[in-house]
């Protein structure tokens, strides 16, 4: 603001509303004018405006006379720039809140008189926060007061926390004169984790150019479970073996203290402690075994752990033990594994012999049946249809006989194959098999060939058929009328024949049927077999 004394305007002044201090510091306090060609400023004076609006004169800037600085400003007040009055600034070191106010410009002219201007002091004070910390922290306590932080300042500052531990921040606020303050606590709930963790209290200002931290380390004391390591394995603690030991391991704050002792007994001759170690110093034995406990503790908590260490005999004695087993087990092994080769290899050969038995007796059977059954067909021709029907019931009885025993060979071969079975128990069930197939195919021959085509015999019969005899010569001296009587006996006994051989064909015809125009031997256990290439059988 600029005005004249007696309201008539000239050149320009730059006044401030209002200009910002921080306790401590210096501050300029600015008062300018652009005066024209014509004018000059010949006096700048300072005034500070109180509370009730009466002003106290700070210095005075004459362009002759120099400046002059009241008593109680004096050291503090200074010309800001020298030169010109055009800049009638002022400087005002080392700020303190009772500047705090609104400070007036006051500028005598040639030849226009009289300008002023005002402007207000805001002093900052800048906080100085400081860090308190809460009760001891321990584990398994509940929700706990960390540590509390309180910055004062004009005007009120800031207070945050950065901090990886989880926690719950609360501030409180309070108000004075000149400044104002706040507190701000942090509460956690300890743990072993949050030990060591960085716990940080950030306070921001106006007054301050950065934020000012306060860092503070959590202590959390607490102790975990001890456990002991070294005793896991069995085969690190045999007889006669050295250098063994058992550790104890835990952790705990503050650091804890180990103690090792032996339970229901003394600790054994050669034994060392060292810190969380027990040492075995000389080579182990049976005065080694017992239970052993392990105490660890510190202020916060006390615990112990124990390990039972059992002593086990020399491992080459038991290796060697192991050993001579395993061999005497491969050895029998070996033994019946052979046993059982030479039975297989036995009961295969006696098998064999067996089944070379059967079939030879078997063939000798077929060749007498073939031989037999040859001789009674030749033997049929010298006879009548009749006798030849009657001499072919034995042949055909044979022929069942032959079948039967057959069928007595596959029975007895049967046999055998049950007792190969129970005695190799199921090792040679193959070959069983293949002589049961065996013996069946040979009972299903001998039973086919029991079965007689009629008409394939009366085939090879025409086949085979002898010429008839000579005729016996008839005597010179025989008389014409037993030569009549003999014509008509051969033709009646031509005449007996025919009618006998349509019987005998019908009788045999019941022994066939007829499907598809073929005509097809029923089964009977009476006949002749004739095979495929047309051999009798």
């Amino acid at each position: 603001m600029s005005q004249r004394c007696n309201g008539a305007l000239a050149g320009v002044l730059n006044p401030r509303s209002s200009i910002t201090a921080v306790l401590g510091k210096d501050v300029a306090l600015p008062c300018s004018y652009q005066a024209t060609e014509e004018e000059k400023v010949l006096q700048v004076t300072w005034l500070k405006r109180g509370d009730d609006g009466t002003g106290m004169e700070l210095a005075v800037l004459h362009a002759e006379h120099g400046t002059h600085v009241q008593d109680a400003y004096a050291g503090r007040v200074l010309r800001h720039s020298q030169g010109s009055l055009n800049d009638g600034s002022i400087l005002l070191k080392n700020a303190v809140q009772a500047d705090e106010g609104t400070y007036e410009c006051q500028l005598i002219t040639f030849p226009l008189g009289k300008f002023e201007s005002k402007i207000n002091l805001k002093v900052l004070v800048p906080p100085l926060p400081t860090l308190n910390l809460g009760p001891p922290l321990e584990e398994g306590q509940g929700r706990t007061l960390a540590a509390s932080c309180t910055a004062e300042g004009n005007p009120i500052p800031t207070v945050t926390w950065e901090t990886e531990v989880r926690g719950e921040a609360k501030s409180q606020e309070s108000s004075h004169p000149r400044s104002a303050s706040v507190t701000s606590e942090f509460y956690v709930v300890p743990g072993r984790s949050m030990h060591g963790k960085a716990l940080t209290c950030v306070v921001s200002h106006p007054g301050l150019q950065h934020k000012k931290r306060i860092t503070h380390t959590l202590n959390v004391a607490y102790l975990s479970d001890a456990s002991i390591l070294g005793h896991e394995t069995e085969d690190d603690w045999t007889e006669g073996k050295e250098g063994t030991s058992l550790k104890c391991l835990g952790d705990g704050n503050p650091a804890p203290t180990y103690n090792w002792t032996r339970l229901d007994e003394p600790l054994p001759g050669g034994v060392k402690i060292k810190g969380d170690t027990l040492i075995f110093q000389k080579a182990l034995s049976s005065e080694d075994e017992g239970t052993y406990v392990c105490q660890v503790a510190n202020s916060f908590a006390t615990k112990e752990v124990r390990a039972t260490v059992s002593i086990i005999g020399n491992k080459a004695k038991q290796v060697d033990v192991v050993s001579i087993s395993m061999i005497g087990a491969g050895i029998i092994s070996v033994v019946l594994l052979g046993l059982l080769v030479l039975v297989v290899i036995l009961m295969t050969c006696y098998h064999k012999r067996k089944t070379k038995r059967i079939t030879e007796k078997y063939e000798e059977e077929l060749t007498l049946t073939r031989e037999n059954s040859i001789r009674r067909l030749h033997s049929s021709h010298s006879t009548d249809t009749r006798n030849q029907t009657e001499e072919n019931l034995p042949l055909r009885s044979e022929s069942r006989q032959g079948s039967f025993r057959g069928d007595s060979l596959c029975r007895e071969s049967l046999r055998t194959d049950s007792l190969c079975r129970d005695s190799r128990q199921g090792s040679f069930r193959a070959d069983s098999l293949r002589e049961t197939s065996l013996c069946s195919i040979m009972g299903e021959e001998a039973e086919g060939r029991s079965y007689s085509t009629l008409s394939t015999v009366r085939e090879i019969e025409t086949q085979t058929e002898l010429p008839p005899p000579p005729p016996t010569p008839v005597q010179e001296n025989q008389t014409e009328k037993e030569n009549e009587e003999k014509e008509k006996e051969k033709e009646e006994e031509e005449e007996r024949e025919q009618r006998d051989g349509e019987k005998n064909i019908k009788q045999a015809m019941t022994h066939f049927v007829q499907e598809n125009g073929t005509l097809r031997a029923k089964p009977t256990t009476n006949g002749i077999y004739i095979n495929g290439r047309g051999h009798l059988v």
